[in-house]
């Protein structure tokens, strides 16, 4: 693991990525409504399946919460992954969602849009705001401040429950088009040390087209082509996205 620094220059770096999620948090429950519904009832098993499946469903890379914590690779993750993985999804499920997320924006170069952000800042300012309060009611003693405190805090779980749901998704959505299920070309299996975390010098292109220093895509007078099959932050959704055997709803671009 690099010193804290330079960790805080990757996470800059990270800020750039330009490529989207092929669906964004408000659509998640139109793209895939039976998955986005399983999410929500058994969170910790469909975190536990979607890092499987984010690791090419080989244990040998997996590290726990993906290498993005102090703890990773000191949990003898090497010797019972897929025990240790069962414990973070269980003990640590909104680490291991996120994880999970970090993992395939390092992978694919992926951007979270303001929209996300919103959501997923708006979820967690409202389960401290519920924290806030339910310790003023226990402090003050008051039974109107510990029934609001307590109805808040039940929003707030509502609130935690359904984005995580939809993040993962989101995540679900992104690996069918990473394995093909979009289209007849799946995306080749990246070497290990390709599926980058925090420690790592800069994000691999696996599967995507290389980031540009002038922007993504390319001007088209430097000679680049557009990438082919997966939207950028301008013309989306890309063109022939999603196919006709797939027609739920899309979302236009952010506009911001």
């Amino acid at each position: 693991m690099g010193t804290s620094g330079d960790k805080i220059d990757k996470m800059q770096l990270r800020q750039n990525y330009q490529n989207l999620w092929h669906t964004d948090l408000m659509n998640t429950i139109v793209q895939d409504p039976p998955y986005c519904m399983l999410s929500c009832l058994c969170g910790p098993c469909v975190s536990y399946l979607l890092r499987k499946r984010a690791l090419y469903n080989d244990m040998s890379r997996y590290v726990c919460c993906a290498g993005y914590m102090p703890c990773s690779g000191k949990c003898g993750e090497s010797k019972c992954p897929e025990l240790c993985l069962c414990t973070e999804v269980f003990c640590c499920f909104g680490n291991s969602v996120a994880s999970t997320r970090f993992l395939l924006q390092d992978e694919f170069n992926i951007q979270t849009t303001a929209c996300d952000n919103c959501i997923i800042g708006f979820m967690f300012c409202l389960s401290q705001i519920a924290c806030i309060f339910s310790l003023i009611a226990c402090i003050v003693g008051s039974d109107e401040l510990r029934e609001a405190s307590q109805i808040l805090n039940l929003i707030a779980d509502l609130v935690y429950c359904s984005v995580c749901a939809c993040m993962q998704t989101q995540h679900k959505v992104e690996m069918d088009k990473r394995d093909g299920k979009f289209g007849p070309q799946p995306m080749a299996v990246p070497p290990l040390q390709q599926m980058s975390r925090i420690d790592q010098p800069y994000p691999s292109s696996v599967g995507y087209a290389p980031q540009q220093t002038y922007g993504y895509p390319p001007p088209q007078s430097h000679g680049y082509p557009p990438p082919q099959g997966y939207p950028s932050a301008q013309g989306y959704p890309p063109a022939g996205y999603p196919p006709p055997a797939y027609n739920q709803g899309r979302h236009p671009p952010p506009s911001y």
